[in-house]
């Protein structure tokens, strides 16, 4: 599916809150959308084309979280032989693939909503020698997880917060683990930065107001979604409730800063460009021209002439082992 900040980045599981490809803000997964065809407000089904770029660029960015973590959950599983890995909400791949790497043992199967994601995934694989051991599996989440059969390890990329009732869907993915076999949640860390609170153009504080519009959208977002349930976000506890033994939560870094290289200035430019297409309701004229601003490649003050801009957030994983 898709992922929020708080946990880039998708709907029905593919929506996108600063952390879904639906929202202009965060797409990124490394992780896209499995579960469902909920794009947020319009109801609209996103062009998967262009997001697909948006996504892998931005997980492409985070590639050392991913590889960090895929090497904790390693020691988490310790001496368990994992031959099954299950990637729910792989997008284009960039997780599916560091998964694959930390477990050379296992089969790594991953599972998304989208051919087109998925076509960049399998293109991924063969590219860093993997097809053998990756397999994809497009499906809708969480009806379809039956289906995809069990694993020791199943890692959810911001998925969960895109199925409206988030306290069933963990209890399905946690029935489709083996015994001794560890759930990964990410959801949840801090909203993505990239420029100073004072930026010398328009109010400053920006980019916490770009925040709490999407902090509304999501919300708005959540409320819509088939089988919606009110749900206190304390993952740990939603993990203990699905029968399992929480073995801890960790937040992980990127810390890209000033100046940025091409590649990542490039992609906060576009990451504000969709914000500005999917907050323009929400945000007041002075914020709005602020962002053109921005997004004036000729300017000075534009994201890609401007000395300050950097890439800064935190992503957090949460563990749980089936006893």
């Amino acid at each position: 599916m898709t992922p929020h900040p708080h946990g880039p980045q998708h709907p029905g599981p593919r929506t996108g809150h600063p952390g879904h490809p639906g929202y202009a803000g965060h797409a990124g997964h490394g992780g896209h959308s499995a579960a469902g065809g909920h794009t947020g407000s319009t109801g609209t089904e996103p062009d998967w084309d262009a997001l697909a770029v948006h996504l892998e660029r931005e997980a492409e960015l985070k590639a050392p979280f991913l590889e960090e973590a895929a090497a904790w959950l390693h020691d988490l599983l310790g001496p368990l032989d994992v031959t099954r890995v299950l990637d729910l909400g792989s997008g284009p791949g960039v997780t599916t693939v560091a998964l694959a790497h930390a477990f050379p043992g296992a089969e790594t199967v991953a599972v998304d909503g989208s051919p087109v994601l998925l076509e960049r995934a399998r293109a991924r694989s063969e590219r860093e020698g993997l097809a053998a051991r990756i397999t994809t599996r497009a499906a809708e989440l969480p009806a379809a997880l039956p289906d995809l059969g069990t694993a020791e390890l199943i890692w959810t990329s911001n998925v969960v917060h895109h199925l409206g009732d988030q306290r069933a869907a963990l209890e399905t993915f946690a029935a489709a683990l083996r015994p001794g076999g560890v759930l990964a949640v990410r959801e949840g860390g801090l909203p993505t930065r990239f420029l100073p609170r004072d930026i010398g153009v328009g109010r400053p504080g920006l980019q916490a107001r770009l925040d709490a519009a999407e902090e509304d959208g999501f919300s708005a977002m959540r409320a819509e979604l088939p089988d919606h349930t009110g749900t206190v976000e304390d993952w740990p506890a939603l993990l203990a409730a699905a029968g399992l033994a929480p073995t801890g939560s960790r937040t992980f870094l990127t810390d890209l800063p000033a100046p940025l290289d091409p590649v990542a200035r490039a992609h906060v430019r576009a990451r504000v460009e969709r914000l500005r297409e999917s907050l323009a309701d929400a945000l007041s004229a002075e914020d709005l021209a602020t962002l053109d601003t921005l997004l004036d490649d000729t300017a000075a003050e534009g994201l890609l002439r401007r000395p300050d801009v950097f890439f800064l957030t935190a992503t957090t994983v949460h563990t749980a082992v089936r006893a």
